[in-house]
C-alpha cells in the first residue's frame, strides 16, 4: 500500500483539527438534524471542506462519504470516509472532547484510519496489517480479563428519549456487571481509547460510517476485536458495535443478547 494514502489522511486531518481547536467556542450557528440532540454547525462544515479539499488535491478521482456533505461517488474502489467533527454537542457546549475521524475503504474494506484528537494533540493511526500508533508509540489494548473488572463506554441513540431501543436497560446492565461505564459523547475517541487500553469495552446500538470506519481498524490493529450485537460482522453502512480487547467481548456478547431478548 501506498504511504501516501496515510500520509495524505494523517495531513487532512491535522488541518482540521488546528481549524477545530482555533474555533473552539465559537460556533454562531448550531442547526439540528433528526433531534434536538443531533447537532451540526458551521464548523463542522468548515472542517469537512478542509478535509475534502486535501483529498481530492491528492486524489481528484477517489469516492468520499461525509458525515455532513453525504456521498460523492467518483470510484468503485476507493472511498474515504469521514467525520470532520466527532463530537459536535462537547464541541457546541465548550467540552475539549472530540476529534476528526478519516478512514479510506479499498475495495469495500476499511485501509487507512486516522482519529485526531486536536485538543490533547493526539494522532491515532492504523493500517491495515501494519499496526496502529498514536504519536508514533505502538497501541495495545487492555489485559483486562474480565467484565467485572472492566472500564467500559457506550453512547445512546439520538432518539434515546422517545425510542423503545434506546440503550437505558443495556446501560443499567453493564454498569452492574463492570467496573463502570462511562459516556463520552464522541465514539471515534472511544474506539481510539479502547484501542490504547484506556477503555476495556465499547458497545454502541446506532452509529454512521464514518462514526466506526477509522476507529474500528484501530481497535483492530491493536490487538482487540469488533463486531456486531450479536458477535458477527460490523454493518458498514448502518454500524452497531461491540468493541473490546477480546478477553471480555463474549461477555459483553452474552450480556446484550440477554437484556435484548427480554
Amino acid at each position: 500500500m501506498s504511504a501516501s494514502y496515510l500520509d495524505v489522511a494523517v495531513e487532512a486531518a491535522r488541518r482540521a483539527g488546528a481549524f477545530l481547536r482555533e474555533h473552539r467556542g465559537a460556533a454562531r450557528s448550531v442547526s439540528m438534524k433528526s433531534s434536538p440532540i443531533n447537532l451540526v454547525t458551521e464548523i463542522d462544515r468548515g472542517a469537512e471542506a478542509l478535509v475534502v479539499e486535501r483529498i481530492h488535491h491528492h486524489f481528484p478521482d477517489h469516492s468520499i462519504l461525509a458525515e455532513e456533505g453525504g456521498a460523492l461517488e467518483r470510484s468503485r474502489t476507493h472511498r474515504w470516509v469521514i467525520d470532520p467533527l466527532d463530537g459536535t454537542t462537547n464541541f457546541v457546549h465548550g467540552l475539549p472532547l472530540f476529534a476528526v475521524s478519516i478512514a479510506l475503504e479499498i475495495e469495500g474494506r476499511v485501509a487507512v484510519g486516522v482519529v485526531f484528537d486536536p485538543n490533547l494533540g493526539e494522532c491515532f493511526v492504523a493500517e491495515r496489517g501494519r499496526g496502529a500508533t498514536v504519536n508514533g508509540v505502538p497501541l495495545r489494548i487492555s489485559a483486562t480479563p474480565s467484565l467485572a473488572k472492566s472500564l467500559l463506554a457506550t453512547g445512546f441513540p439520538y432518539t434515546v428519549s422517545v425510542a423503545p431501543d434506546n440503550n437505558l436497560a443495556e446501560h443499567a446492565a453493564f454498569t452492574r456487571r463492570s467496573r463502570i461505564v462511562r459516556e463520552l459523547g464522541t465514539a471515534a475517541i472511544t474506539l481510539a481509547w479502547v484501542a490504547a487500553g484506556r477503555l476495556d469495552g465499547f458497545w454502541e446500538l446506532a452509529l454512521g460510517p464514518w462514526d466506526v470506519a477509522a476507529g474500528g481498524l484501530l481497535v483492530e490493529e491493536a490487538g482487540g476485536r469488533i463486531s456486531n450485537l450479536e458477535g458477527g460482522p460490523v454493518d458498514v453502512a448502518a454500524p452497531a458495535v461491540v468493541a473490546s480487547n477480546g478477553a471480555i467481548h463474549d461477555e459483553m456478547i452474552r450480556t446484550l443478547k440477554e437484556v435484548r431478548a427480554q
